[in-house]
């Protein structure tokens, strides 16, 4: 009962994951993803025909599956920590839970089940923090409609998984890394701003005693989502660049770093930090990758005024903290928030070149411009989303930059772009040089 039990469903599970409905013929479903023999016999230990089981999937990070096979306690082998939900459970229930087993000389046996805060797994992480030898298993978890989000750390002790109590809070973004540089990692935790208080960012250090010290640093009123990217900073330390949705449908930017066990701000003024706002996706980015991070900049490109306010395209100035902690411009580029890629400009063609939208071949062209004259094209990129675009372009002459699946990324240089000998034409090495495509 227990094996037929669980083929039906992992059939049910395997529908939903394709898209089918419950109503659709078992002939018409999708074959379920099969299971290791390890995995078989947990999911077996797990259900039964009284307690109907429903594997549960982290949604992000480096842990994607519903079994997560680690040594979590640090005895040299190996525990299973598995996300399921109960199809058959009491009203007052919650459905998600975490069930820890250990392998043992007859297989796989269990060793605590708990219920889980939330209803969905959003993000899973397992590290030390601190001086402290202990094993952390970070669970990120959301509600349904994934609006609200949670984490809660936990650490496996006497086959018995423990919640830390103070340290179940809500979160936008969260993350484990070595924030100070001194070989022992930091839980970071960003919150949004609600009810009026300010966003937060909080960093957490667990001490050989099992004591955890928190660092807080106050963000903006109005910061919603976020999006990090670390980096070198000048001073030595190693640079949170945040990204955050600031309430109007665009982005800023703060740099917070850590030193002293304290949280600092590189731009300590709410204006500077006004001063980064940009289109939404426009994140920073080590755009040299020379291991520092660029803040990118937008400002409509010469001879776009005249454009509708929604056809017009956007010059990207990247600038970059300097030995005086102050940022400078470094790059020139157009940044193609739809498509991914940069084209960076080479240094002659500063002040001298701009960008125009050709609506006919569907590409962004890359023309002189002077005394408020859009000239002639120097470069033109064009995205093909399939083989027969691509292969057309490139028997035009056109060049393959980049491929993503089915999308090929092509440049062309204009055969006439030669002709005026203003010293602004565009070599094949110049273009190479300057395409970058962003993952």
């Amino acid at each position: 009962m227990k094996k037929i039990s669980a083929v039906i469903t992992a059939l049910v599970t395997g529908a939903s994951l394709t898209g089918c409905t419950f109503g659709a013929s078992i002939d018409t479903l999708m074959a379920p993803p099969k299971l290791s023999l390890d995995q078989e016999q947990i999911y077996n230990e797990l259900g039964s025909p009284e307690t109907s089981i429903r594997l549960k999937y982290p949604k992000s990070g480096k842990y994607l599956s519903a079994f997560i096979i680690e040594d979590i306690d640090g005895d040299g082998g190996d525990e299973a920590i598995v996300f399921y939900e109960r199809l058959n459970h009491a009203a007052d229930e919650n459905s998600l839970r975490i069930s820890v087993l250990d392998k043992r000389e007859d297989g796989w046996h269990s060793g605590s089940d708990i219920p889980a805060e939330g209803s969905e797994v959003e993000e899973v992480m397992i590290s030390k923090l601190g001086a402290n030898s202990r094993i952390n298993i970070i669970i990120g978890t959301s509600t349904l409609n994934r609006s609200e989000k949670n984490v809660a750390i936990y650490n496996y002790f006497n086959d018995t998984l423990i919640r830390e109590p103070t340290l179940t809070l809500p979160y936008s973004y969260i993350g484990v890394n070595d924030l100070d540089m001194d070989g022992q990692n930091e839980f970071l935790r960003l919150a949004s701003s609600s009810n009026g208080e300010p966003a937060l960012a909080e960093a957490y250090n667990l001490d050989k005693n099992g004591k955890y010290h928190k660092m807080s640093l106050q963000l903006s009123e109005s910061y919603s989502d976020f999006d990090i990217s670390y980096g070198k900073l000048p001073n030595g330390k190693l640079g949170m660049y945040i990204d955050a949705a600031a309430g109007n449908g665009m982005i800023q930017s703060e740099v917070v770093y850590m030193q002293d066990r304290t949280l600092q701000k590189v731009s300590g003024t709410p204006e500077e930090s006004t001063a980064s706002e940009r289109s939404a996706g426009c994140r920073c980015f080590d755009v040299d990758g020379d291991g520092r991070i660029e803040i990118p900049f937008q400002e409509t490109a010469p001879g776009n005024e005249r454009v509708a306010e929604g056809e017009q395209l956007k010059l990207t100035e990247w600038m970059r903290l300097d030995s005086d902690m102050k940022l400078r411009k470094c790059y020139t580029s157009y940044y193609s928030l739809n498509d991914g890629y940069i084209f960076i400009f080479p240094e002659k063609w500063l002040g001298r070149v701009t960008l125009m939208r050709d609506i006919v071949n569907d590409e962004i062209a890359f023309c002189t411009y002077s005394n408020g004259s859009v000239g002639r094209e120097l470069l033109k990129i064009y995205c093909a989303d399939d083989a027969p675009s691509r292969d057309d372009r490139i028997s035009s002459g056109y060049m393959l930059m980049h491929t993503k699946g089915e999308s090929a990324y092509l440049a062309y240089i204009p055969s006439g772009s030669h002709a005026d000998g203003d010293g602004l034409s565009l070599t094949a090495g110049e273009l190479a040089l300057g395409f970058r495509y962003r993952d």
